[in-house]
């Protein structure tokens, strides 16, 4: 997306499946942002190793509350999935500043079937792509849990910039992502506002 860069003030993270705000690059991000005077919460997301939908999506909405053009949204995996359903059921107009899935994906993964059930309904995203100024998902070369195919067809149905982190895995702690600064980059550009800078690896969120 052209225009001025992102003017971040508030970020709420959504962690995925079997996970919680205290693991994988999570703890680093909100360190490093609120560092930056960016309020910053990782959404404790009830029952992570088998979670339930509704209760997903209830807490990450009491989480981000009333979206705006100062906040921006960070999801991992199975959090991304979350996080879209929650903007695709708000109430028009909103708006929201920006939106980083990191290995996200929409319907059933073939390797978890634990998850069939949270996963059976699509998301119609045609809300998220009108109404989120800045988009960016991330996907790694060699991730074991989605199909890099499925995190870039998310992206096209998003009308999102890609970036591909290589050997990430699933950006996971035990893929050894304990920090992940194309996301931090991304969300408080170091190349000036809305630029890239290549160096760090900063990228717009969106073309």
């Amino acid at each position: 997306m052209s225009g001025p860069g992102p003017d971040v003030r508030r970020v709420v993270v959504a962690h995925g499946y079997d996970a919680a705000p205290d693991q994988h690059w999570f703890p680093w991000l909100r360190e490093r942002l609120t560092a930056e005077g960016v309020r910053t919460v990782v959404v404790a997301l009830p029952e992570p190793s088998f979670p339930e939908a509704g209760a997903w999506l209830a807490a990450v909405a009491r989480a981000v509350g009333e979206p705006d053009r100062h906040t921006h949204l960070v999801g991992h995996s199975l959090g991304c999935v979350t996080l879209l359903r929650h903007l695709a059921g708000l109430p028009r107009p909103w708006e929201l500043g920006g939106l980083v899935l990191v290995a996200g994906f929409t319907g059933q993964l073939e390797g978890v079937p634990l998850l069939d059930e949270f996963l059976a309904e699509d998301v119609d995203v045609t809300a998220v792509r009108e109404n989120v100024r800045r988009r960016l998902v991330l996907r790694s070369d060699d991730d074991p849990t989605v199909p890099p195919v499925r995190t870039e067809a998310l992206a096209e149905r998003l009308d999102a910039a890609v970036r591909v982190v290589p050997g990430a895995g699933h950006f996971c702690g035990s893929d050894g992502v304990t920090r992940l600064p194309a996301v931090l980059e991304a969300l408080v550009p170091r190349g000036g506002p809305g630029t890239a800078g290549r160096g760090t690896g900063d990228v717009p969120l969106s073309p």
